[in-house]
């Protein structure tokens, strides 16, 4: 990249690196409907050309939409607009008992209609980790917990990862303790045990994926991901859960609708 194409004139943005010129033109056009979802966007060739720049820097362009979420690369094809709509995770909607209290899933009010697998399922019991141990209230050293791993994947994308940690002693013998929880999930199982959730907290915060979340969410290089950990809380204020889910950054809206 030579120094008279790397910078450009921004107005009263100031300077900005050529690259990011080009990336904000395709994504005006991505916006405005020239290019629609699955559609290819022009390729590196095509940016050298029309914008009299190196491969580089074309690639750099064509790499901001993909770390934005907006397009993704096909080995051997290009790179096309994303086809994929945002999940709207409704944070308060999904959680109400009138949701799971009713033998639907949680994640029914985020999939709607579309095509919702969890594809991967592990169960087991493990020792708690410290954090857990301490919101969890166990105290003890040894205290087992029960371990729910589950990978989510809608309309074929993997979108979420998903780890709930249980006390063992709480679960044995439950379906929670089974790859299929039944009808409502854990927490209408955790009703059925008189240990219904009625509170919930959830800590929000992102990072850049481990080399293996990014491998199991098929991840682009660049993509964050968003965390959220979440525990449930019995009527008596006893944690019976702690949920840490890692979600694909670009995969997710996260709502949540207050009353003043």
């Amino acid at each position: 990249m030579t120094g008279g194409e790397a910078w450009m004139s921004g107005g009263d943005t100031g300077r900005q690196p050529k690259y990011q010129r080009i990336a904000a033109q395709l994504r005006a056009a991505v916006e405005a409907g020239e290019y629609g979802p699955g559609e290819r966007l022009p390729g590196e060739n095509d940016l050298m050309a029309e914008h009299g720049v190196a491969r580089m820097t074309a690639r750099q362009a064509l790499g901001v939409l993909q770390t934005e979420g907006i397009a993704e690369a096909r080995k051997g094809a290009g790179v096309f607009v994303r086809d994929f709509k945002p999940i709207r995770r409704r944070g308060l909607e999904r959680l109400a008992h009138s949701q799971w209290g009713e033998g639907r899933s949680v994640w029914a009010t985020d999939a709607g209609d579309r095509e919702l697998v969890v594809d991967s399922v592990e169960v087991g019991e493990g020792d708690a980790p410290a954090e857990i141990a301490g919101v969890l209230g166990l105290s003890d050293e040894g205290v087992r917990v029960c371990v729910r791993r589950r990978r989510y994947v809608l309309d074929g994308k993997p979108v979420l990862l998903s780890t709930s940690y249980l006390p063992a002693e709480l679960v044995a013998g439950t379906r929670i303790a089974q790859p299929d929880t039944g009808p409502g999930g854990m927490y209408a199982r955790l009703e059925e045990l008189g240990r219904r959730p009625v509170r919930f907290r959830e800590e929000i915060c992102s990072r850049m994926p481990s080399a293996q979340e990014a491998d199991r969410l098929a991840l682009s290089a660049g993509v964050p991901v968003v965390l959220v950990v979440r525990t449930a809380f019995d009527a008596e204020g006893q944690a019976v859960e702690v949920n840490d889910m890692v979600l694909d950054a670009g995969s997710y809206i996260l709502e949540y609708d207050f009353e003043g």
